[in-house]
């Protein structure tokens, strides 16, 4: 136990001369610290477990058995069937886990990207910091959907049609915020003793930049994902994105609305639930680690 003198003479208080209410602020910060921990290693479980079991009985979910079709939801079929007689559970299994592929790598992409041009605004002169800043606010100035779409459409629609249409289109809020972490960076006293070391701009991003902003990208990265997941099942939902052959969110939701006037329910609910659970938990998720990376956004 450290003394109040021993404390006093290092220029801190000793722990016990602490008011109570900093000793619960900090059993607090913990707690919501291992919660959050613990949410996103169940939350990345609970992804995985997914995309495993839907990409492995896939087949499952496109067999057809026109003698149980159009079956409410019940013990043989948990979710019901469809009008082919497909077992909607497996169709919903399958049509997350491709969401998901499509979902992580866009969204895995589009961080890149805007790491590497957070970084070279930050790092690269006057002209390519106004390059990249006018860049920025003429892809935030028009709705992500509409470049999605048109992106998507020009590429051949598809799976890499609809990735690489998210992935251009969804990094312009990141990297702003890798920026001004850069800026902040920069100013900082050791970078400017490395660069007085004679240290290249590359060996400064790199050996010192990298490590600041990391903790914001990796932020970035999971509050993109479940946009990337949202904004894949919307476009396919309209007819530009994955194919019809292909079990997706976003088809099935297309298919459903032709029979919910005839009382089939389960074929949107379902799906749309599972989407909307997914979309919700890893956005609390990088909310929250968010907060622990940067606690003035707390108050925002």
């Amino acid at each position: 136990m450290v003394s109040s003198t021993e404390a006093l003479r290092h220029g801190r208080p000793a722990p016990d001369d602490l008011p109570p209410l900093l000793h619960g602020l900090g059993r607090a910060r913990f707690a919501n610290r291992r919660a959050t921990v613990v949410t996103l290693v169940v939350a990345a479980a609970a992804l995985i477990a997914v995309m495993v079991t839907g990409s492995a009985f896939e087949h499952a979910a496109t067999q057809t058995d026109f003698l149980a079709k159009n079956l409410p939801p019940g013990p043989g079929h948990l979710f019901g069937t469809d009008w082919m007689g497909r077992d909607m559970f497996w169709r919903t299994l399958a049509g997350l886990a491709t969401s998901i592929r499509v979902g992580l790598l866009a969204a895995t992409v589009s961080a890149l990207i805007a790491l590497l041009l957070g970084t070279a605004a930050a790092l690269g002169g006057r002209r390519v910091d106004a390059a990249i800043t006018w860049l920025i606010d003429l892809v935030l100035g028009v709705p992500h959907i509409v470049l999605l779409i048109l992106i998507s459409f020009a590429l051949g629609k598809g799976y890499w049609g609809v990735t690489v249409g998210i992935a251009v289109t969804h990094w312009p809020s990141l990297a702003r915020v890798v920026r001004a972490e850069v800026l902040q960076c920069r100013a900082a006293g050791f970078v400017e003793v490395a660069q007085k070391l004679g240290r290249s701009r590359a060996q400064i991003a790199v050996q010192h930049v990298l490590p600041y902003v990391l903790p914001q990208f990796l932020v970035g990265l999971v509050l993109l994902f479940p946009h990337a997941i949202l904004h894949e099942a919307a476009v396919t939902f309209l007819g530009f994105g994955l194919p019809p052959e292909q079990p997706a969110i976003g088809v099935i939701l297309s298919e459903a609305m032709k029979y919910l006037s005839a009382g089939l329910w389960w074929l949107a609910i379902f799906p749309g639930v599972a989407l909307v659970l997914v979309v919700l938990s890893f956005d609390l998720v990088g909310t929250r680690l968010r907060r622990i990376v940067d606690p003035h956004s707390a108050q925002d």
